[in-house]
């Protein structure tokens, strides 16, 4: 311990804090050796754990430029420190890649702690500010840190949507009451402090509800209650919250998903105040978020139509501004959400009262929060368990619901699947007790039919109704998957395998020839991807649906290395952009439906070389999954 700390005496800035902190900075490090030429961290993508002191060895850190060539390479040596800005300014990734010299020993100081040292001490905080400030005056390195090149896929946002954090924002401080409270009173101090929004305690001094003025309408008035009623009895919940150093567009996202109108914001489990929706909204006019409240207040499902049919402009917008293809793929799927959510709104009230609790579920790119402009309808139901009697009334509800839903889905740009993987085909409307029928069949089975079957339901995400029916059927699924499997994992396998990245032997861009022009399918070139991270996924049971987040669930399990992990994150979402892009400017600009041909001749050279290092990416993850599921049993 006393040479970490003797070691921290001669690095800028912290040979600038008292000895004591000194001390429990030493204590707090991590250490880390590295093997020569191992990539450390690769620019925009890597997110960094903290800060790193050099203890021995050294790092060579450089931009890479859209050829793929480095620039501004620089030496960081012994006594050296790398990474404040990065996660000062850079949203905690790394803005440079990095590769490890030889013999080279590193000490970690873990974010929290950096950013603590940041806060408290002024002149530690202003050596990596004043060190930015003036690197920015080097125009090389403003332009790769203002527009981070393509190939690397950035993640830095060019609009404060995306770059923005909540505790950017002023917030409201919590203005609060007691779940005995009458009503009245409540309502008094929401005019008092000028709020729309009053939260509820109870005798622990936790929050558990809330008042809005849509509550006091909703809840008080219009059932005719005395306004001497409790708090409690009206009070409006759950309690959504979410952390002060998340970003704008994340806050967003969460309200439209969760359907609340007020974040309380949380800050080491405590809670610093609240935010509302029209207050995030207001700070960004011009937002394809903002496109989001407008369908929720759609009336009809012509307008559902038309609002669908503005959102390929909202991707070319997003995508023009870098703005990286996951999070475009979140706002779409977010969009497509809330206009199912209102036609299945639409549906109930239409119906009447569903006779038992259910879940609406969509699946595959849908289900993963992949959803891309050229999609279909994939969904299914599942309803909780009933006695005989009911069982053919409950049935009959939900077979005819369903039918309403899809054929209205249909109507606003959801076509129907061709694979009849939609609730309206009887088949995938059951019960819970049905469904588990269903994945046991399908995995005891384990015939290459049934486990497209499985696959496509393992992508299973609830988008309205009763969740816990989903969690229960995850559940039963875990632990299923904990008896040996080797048939299905073989044929989930054999899936995975099935499409080849189209390379050719003398490793070009294989084409196929569509209406005179030189083509590839770029979905079938993503399909690998998906495939064999759904196959790691199921067999180590990580139940997070989005192929993204399984991929980080792998690394984190020690599946796949963190340089695997870059590899096929960034492989998937350069592909995910072009593909959207693609799409998006067949419908804006050709005004024809979208497909996932991709032509050649219209590739720049580096996109054409680019693509090649990634379909020989893929073809390297499908020659290990070949070796692990399937013992060369064909090829």
């Amino acid at each position: 311990m006393g040479s970490k700390a003797e070691l921290l005496k001669t690095v800028k800035p912290f040979d600038s804090l008292p000895g004591e902190v000194l001390q429990g900075v030493a204590e707090s490090l991590q250490e880390t050796r590295y093997k020569k030429d191992t990539v450390i961290y690769q620019q925009e993508l890597t997110k960094m754990k903290g800060v790193d002191i050099i203890a021995e060895g050294g790092y060579e850190a450089f931009y890479y430029d859209s050829t793929h060539h480095k620039r501004m390479q620089e030496q960081y040596v012994s006594g050296q420190c790398y990474g404040g800005i990065s996660i000062l300014l850079n949203r905690k990734r790394s803005l440079r890649t990095v590769i490890a010299r030889k013999g080279t020993l590193v000490y970690t100081l873990p974010r929290k702690d950096f950013r603590n040292l940041c806060k408290a001490y002024d002149e530690f905080f202003r050596y990596f500010m004043s060190g930015f400030a003036a690197r920015m005056q080097d125009d090389e390195f403003a332009h790769f840190f203002k527009r981070p090149n393509a190939f690397q896929e950035s993640y830095i946002a060019s609009e404060q949507l995306y770059s923005r954090r909540l505790d950017a924002i002023e917030h409201r401080d919590i203005v609060w009451c007691g779940e005995d409270t009458p009503v009245y009173e409540a309502a008094q101090k929401m005019a008092a402090a000028r709020v729309s929004c009053i939260f509820v305690k109870d005798g622990a001094n936790n929050i558990t509800g809330y008042i809005t003025d849509i509550t006091l309408r909703d809840n008080v008035i219009a059932r005719r209650f005395s306004p001497d009623v409790p708090a409690k009895d009206v009070m409006d919940n759950p309690i959504v919250a979410i952390d002060a150093d998340a970003y704008i567009y994340e806050a967003l996202l969460m309200m439209f998903q969760t359907k609340t109108r007020y974040l309380l914001i949380r800050k080491n489990n405590q809670y610093l105040g609240f935010i509302s929706r029209n207050k995030l909204l207001s700070e960004q006019a011009q937002s394809p978020l903002v496109f989001i409240q407008s369908v929720k207040l759609a009336l009809s499902a012509d307008e559902l139509r038309r609002k669908w049919e503005q959102v390929p402009g909202f991707v070319n917008q997003l995508l023009s501004r870098g703005v990286h293809a996951e999070i475009v793929n979140e706002v779409i799927t977010t969009i497509a959400d809330t206009i199912a959510l209102k036609v299945i709104e639409g549906a109930i009230a239409e119906m009447g009262t569903p006779p038992s609790k259910f879940a609406f579920v969509v699946l595959g790119s849908e289900g993963r929060k992949e959803q891309t402009l050229k999609t279909d309808q994939d969904n299914a139901i599942i309803y909780e368990d009933k006695a005989n009697e009911q069982r053919e009334k409950v049935r009959k509800y939900f077979l005819k619901f369903s039918a309403l839903v899809s054929k209205r889905l249909d109507f606003i740009g959801f076509s129907y699947c061709t694979g009849g993987y939609m609730a309206k085909n009887p088949k995938w409307t059951h019960s819970l007790s049905h469904w588990k029928r269903n994945y046991r069949r399908w995995m005891e089975e384990s015939l290459p039919e049934t486990v497209i079957n499985f696959s496509t339901f393992f992508d299973c995400r609830c988008l309205y109704g009763d969740k816990t029916i989903v969690d229960d059927l995850n559940n039963f699924l875990d632990e299923e998957l904990q008896k040996p499997m080797e048939k299905l994992f073989f044929y989930m396998a054999k899936n995975a395998l099935q499409y080849e990245p189209p390379l050719t032997f003398f490793r070009n861009i294989r084409t196929t020839t569509i209406d005179s022009q030189e083509v590839f399918d770029i979905k079938k070139a993503m399909t690998p991807i998906v495939d064999l991270v759904r196959v790691y996924a199921l067999k180590h049971r990580i139940f997070e649906q989005n192929t993204g987040k399984r991929l980080k669930a792998l690394q984190e399990k020690g599946v796949i290395s963190e340089t695997e992990f870059h590899e096929l994150m960034q492989s998937y979402y350069y592909l995910m952009g072009m593909r959207l892009k693609h799409q998006a400017m067949q419908i804006s600009q050709d005004k024809v439906t979208p497909d996932n041909y991709i032509h050649v001749k219209n590739l720049t050279r580096i996109e054409q070389v680019t693509l090649k290092e990634i379909f020989k990416t893929i073809e390297n993850f499908q020659g290990g999954i070949k070796v692990k599921f399937t013992n060369n049993l064909f090829g």
